[in-house]
């Protein structure tokens, strides 16, 4: 079963508090470079960890285009959905 954006939202969340050395209040709003000051190594380091928590391959050229929480979401969400269809 996929998970809802929500979820993936929830998800995506936790994971990146252990990216973070300061409680900040994030959402699906949250930008992930610049609210974050996250730099390329580190959002690397975040799609791997979401693949392997999500068991997907996250295409490089889409890294590019996501900017906030609820991109990455909806990015999981979408090559979860083909995942599941094409099986």
């Amino acid at each position: 079963m996929v998970a809802t954006k929500e979820q993936l939202v929830d998800s995506i969340i936790e994971i990146l508090k252990s990216f973070l050395k300061n409680e900040q209040v994030l959402s699906a709003t949250t930008n992930i470079s610049r609210d974050l000051n996250l730099d390329s190594l580190a959002i690397m380091d975040l799609m791997m960890e979401l693949e392997e928590k999500f068991d997907i391959s996250i295409p490089l050229n889409l890294v590019p285009e996501i900017q906030t929480i609820g991109d990455l979401a909806d990015a999981v969400l979408q090559i979860k959905t083909a995942q599941t269809s094409n099986t």
